[in-house]
């Protein structure tokens, strides 16, 4: 399991953990800079990398490729999501009973997925992320609570999805809310997404006062779940 752990060394005693789950470009510094700013939050953060040995992609074609490779074999993602849950709660620095994940993208959808598989997390937020099921939530598995944070116009989350999602997390049970901002599209909270959109002409787009607001919103839930 390799990852990027990031946390204050001026904090002492331990501190909840969260995993940082990357978009389908792979563990890159973005992934990085986020857990990163998760330590600045006083929380000990580790950015697993889903595709191993520190495989990126530079192209939408191998980023639909690994990421497909990965959900396809969701067993075997999930044992790497608990191998890297697993090494961030050992560390003296994190209380292993306060532990949640946060994912961007396809990110957000793993994320997603670790908690329909009853993963032991106390929370779980996505950052426009893939909100379908390759098996959908069964009645009272899901114990982590969610934070869907999408764009309302991002056409990877239409509205027939968000719904789908809403109507397949009220079936089981859990406790969640969805969060669409007005004027978003896919990948909001990366700087480089207009960039990226435009040179492989792709509906992606940074959005600074969403990326903002969303990142409030992760601040205050992770706050509340942790505070229990």
């Amino acid at each position: 399991m390799k990852g990027f752990v990031a946390w204050d060394s001026a904090k002492v005693g331990p501190r909840p953990g969260v995993l940082v789950v990357h978009e389908w470009w792979g563990h890159n510094a973005f992934a990085r800079r986020r857990a990163v700013m998760l330590a600045e939050l006083g929380y000990t953060a580790l950015a697993v990398d889903m595709y191993g040995d520190g495989k990126t992609a530079d192209h939408p074609a191998d980023a639909m490729k690994f990421a497909g490779e990965t959900i396809a074999n969701l067993d075997q993602a999930k044992a790497r999501f608990d191998a890297a849950k697993k090494l961030l709660g050992e560390r003296a620095d994190t209380d292993p009973a306060k532990i949640a994940a946060v994912g961007y993208c396809f990110g957000g959808g793993v994320a997603l997925n670790m908690a329909r598989m009853g993963d032991d997390l106390l929370g779980v937020v996505s950052f426009h992320g893939s909100l379908g099921a390759k098996a959908p939530a069964k009645k009272g598995e899901v114990k982590a609570e969610l934070l869907v944070l999408t764009g309302a116009d991002d056409p990877f989350a239409p509205p027939e999805v968000v719904k789908a999602f809403e109507d397949e997390m009220t079936a089981a049970d859990a406790r969640y809310l969805v969060v669409s901002y007005p004027g978003a599209k896919h990948a909001f909270t990366n700087p480089d997404a207009t960039e990226m959109g435009k040179k492989f002409d792709l509906p992606l787009a940074y959005d600074a006062k969403v990326d903002a607001e969303s990142w409030d919103a992760m601040k205050a839930f992770l706050a509340r779940v942790f505070a229990k």
